[in-house]
C-alpha cells in the first residue's frame, strides 16, 4: 500500500474539506507516519476516515477531528500541554511537536507502554507519560496552557478548567451518545471562561467517568 499517497489524501480530500485550513496543523499531518500508530491488523485503514479500535473499547478519532482539534486549541511552541487519553499516541506527537512539553495520561497501561516505545523512535523527548484514571481530574496542583481530553463526558470535573492557565485552552467532548458535542473551552480570566461549540461526534467515554442521573418513574 502506498502510504504518502494515502498521507496525501487524507489531508487534502478529509482534513481540508473539514475547514482545517491551518498550515502548520497540515504540514504536520502530512508529515507523521500515521500508520507507525495504528495496531498491525488495521494498518490498512490508517488514513480512512473512520474511528480505528484500539482495544479496551478505545479508538483513534479518525483524521479529520484531529486536525480540527489541532487547530482550535493553537498549540504554541511555549505551551505545556496536559493529555488526557494516550490511546496509540498519535495525538500526543501531534501535541509534542508544536509545544515545549506534553505530559499524557492514560488508564491503561498497555496503551502508554506501546505509546511510549512508538514515540521513542521519533526521538521526542519534550513528553512524559502517566498511567491513571483522569476522569475526576489529574494532578490538580499543576497548570497548563492547553488541556486535551481525548475521551469523552457526561460534565467536566470543573478542576480542570481552573487547571488553565489565563489564555489556556481546553479541548473535551461532552454529552452522551447520541448527542455529543466537542467543546474549547478558553479562559479569558481568573473567574472567565469562554465555550465554543466545534462539532457534533460521538467519542467513547472515559473509563470511570460520572454518568447521567437515570430518572425514576
Amino acid at each position: 500500500m502506498n502510504f504518502e499517497q494515502a498521507r496525501f489524501n487524507m489531508v487534502e480530500q478529509q482534513v481540508r474539506t473539514w475547514d482545517v485550513l491551518d498550515p502548520r496543523v497540515l504540514k504536520l499531518l502530512s508529515e507523521v507516519n500515521r500508520e507507525d500508530f495504528v495496531p498491525l491488523e488495521y494498518r490498512k485503514l490508517a488514513y480512512a476516515d473512520m474511528p480505528i479500535p484500539l482495544g479496551h473499547q478505545q479508538v483513534m478519532l479518525p483524521p479529520r477531528e484531529e486536525g480540527r482539534i489541532l487547530q482550535a486549541l493553537q498549540v504554541k511552541s511555549t505551551d505545556r500541554v496536559l493529555e488526557i487519553g494516550t490511546g496509540s499516541g498519535y495525538f500526543t506527537s501531534l501535541l509534542a511537536q508544536q509545544a515545549t512539553s506534553v505530559n499524557s495520561v492514560d488508564i491503561f497501561p498497555d496503551f502508554v507502554s506501546n505509546a511510549s516505545t512508538r514515540l521513542e523512535r521519533l526521538e521526542l523527548e519534550n513528553i512524559s507519560f502517566s498511567t491513571g484514571d483522569a476522569s475526576q481530574g489529574w494532578d490538580s496542583a499543576t497548570s497548563y496552557d492547553v488541556i486535551c481530553i481525548t475521551g469523552s463526558l457526561y460534565k467536566l470535573p470543573e478542576s480542570y478548567r481552573h487547571q488553565l492557565n489565563v489564555g489556556g485552552r481546553l479541548f473535551v467532548v461532552l454529552g452522551q451518545e447520541p448527542n455529543m458535542q466537542a467543546n474549547l473551552i478558553t479562559r479569558y480570566g481568573e473567574q472567565e471562561w469562554r465555550t465554543e461549540i466545534l462539532y457534533e461526534t460521538v467519542v467513547p467515554a472515559l473509563m470511570n467517568a460520572e454518568q447521567p442521573p437515570k430518572f425514576a418513574f
